[in-house]
């Protein structure tokens, strides 16, 4: 991995989707989501900046509308519905929570359900928008179908992942961000190339049957968390998303080409409407403790909450610069030649980081 300077790296994310089409609103908000995820997650899980090269193909083959307009169908006191019309996902979903913020604020609760949508990205980008304005942020959506439901071998529900923010007094928000698969296929990717086997519960071959080996996994079907209860989470997502919304759900969505049909869903809750934000804060940190003060198992070092782990690496990453996969930055450059862009990714060393 190698070192690029984080601001930079954001004002070429964002001038490479304003050249593909998105209003300077828009292509800001997406960098912003990008880095976000780029700075928290692992690399394998493919929510960073390397989006921008996957949103160069589904632009240009029609798949996803840059410019597409955010309608607001219905809409009441603390709930909304609305129509992405086939846009970038991210940027629908940030105006989404935005609006359910805003509900929040006025009656302490607010709700808003999007449909005709595509991929949103991170879950937590959209759960810790809310943070900043003393909520607790809710985001979850479905996706294409990539789970088998229990006892099957046929994908039919999506990932559908989840993410749950809540402010602490411990100098990090606790963040719940998962999918409700196992592992995703990037982490697969990932294993693949470095060569390493995967744990059985992760995803099966396309026969049905369960695999160590991520490349035989590749045209299978993923297995939910926990079993059966990974599979209904999921299936109560797509209840929760594509069904109530009038959007797609199971193997409906990214079933045609030009047409995602994803839906989301973003729930606000006021801090301030309970107690004021510093005390919740407070009992926030007070629960943190108790879960620390938990005797440890055999093997493990330490315990730690949701989000504390992320919290660690963007701390590790955001030091000295962004790290970046060789491969990525690679293939940024020459996107960047590409398409023109006055901003220029040059690497500033390697990192000497531990891989995360």
């Amino acid at each position: 991995m190698t070192l690029v300077d984080g601001d930079t790296l954001c004002r070429f994310v964002a001038e490479g989707f304003r050249t593909l089409g998105l209003t300077d609103e828009d292509a800001g908000i997406f960098a912003d989501a990008l880095m976000f995820s780029e700075l928290r997650f692992h690399p394998g899980q493919g929510q960073g900046v390397a989006r921008l090269l996957r949103y160069k193909e589904r632009i240009g083959d029609g798949e996803v509308d840059p410019r597409a307009p955010w309608t607001i169908l219905k809409e009441g006191p603390a709930l909304a519905l609305v129509d992405a019309h086939n846009g970038i996902g991210t940027v629908a979903a940030a105006k989404a929570m935005r609006l359910a913020v805003k509900k929040a604020k006025e009656g302490g609760i607010g709700t808003v359900i999007v449909r005709n949508s595509t991929h949103y990205g991170s879950s937590a980008v959209h759960a810790c928008q809310a943070l900043d304005q003393g909520c607790v942020g809710i985001a979850y959506t479905n996706a294409g179908p990539e789970m088998a439901p229990w006892g099957g071998s046929d994908p039919v529900t999506g990932t559908n992942p989840w993410a749950i923010a809540a402010p602490s007094d411990r100098g990090f928000p606790v963040v719940l961000d998962i999918a409700l698969t196992t592992a995703g296929k990037g982490m697969m990717r990932w294993l693949s190339r470095e060569g390493k086997p995967m744990p059985l519960d992760w995803a099966l071959t396309p026969d049905g049957a369960e695999t160590g080996d991520p490349d035989s996994a590749m045209a299978g079907a993923l297995l939910g968390i926990g079993g059966h209860k990974g599979y209904g989470l999921a299936f109560m997502t797509d209840a929760l998303t594509g069904v109530l919304s009038g959007g797609g759900f199971g193997v409906m969505p990214y079933s045609d080409p030009a047409r995602m049909d994803v839906s989301h869903s973003f729930t606000a809750i006021d801090i301030s409407w309970f107690m004021p934000v510093a005390e919740y804060e407070r009992r926030m940190g007070e629960f943190i403790d108790m879960a620390k003060a938990s005797a440890l198992r055999p093997g493990f070092s330490e315990i730690l909450v949701p989000g504390e782990q992320e919290s660690r690496r963007i701390a590790a990453k955001a030091g000295d610069g962004v790290p970046l996969d060789d491969g990525v930055l690679a293939d940024l450059q020459q996107l960047g030649a590409d398409l023109g862009l006055s901003h220029r990714l040059e690497p500033l060393g390697p990192w000497t980081g531990e891989q995360l």
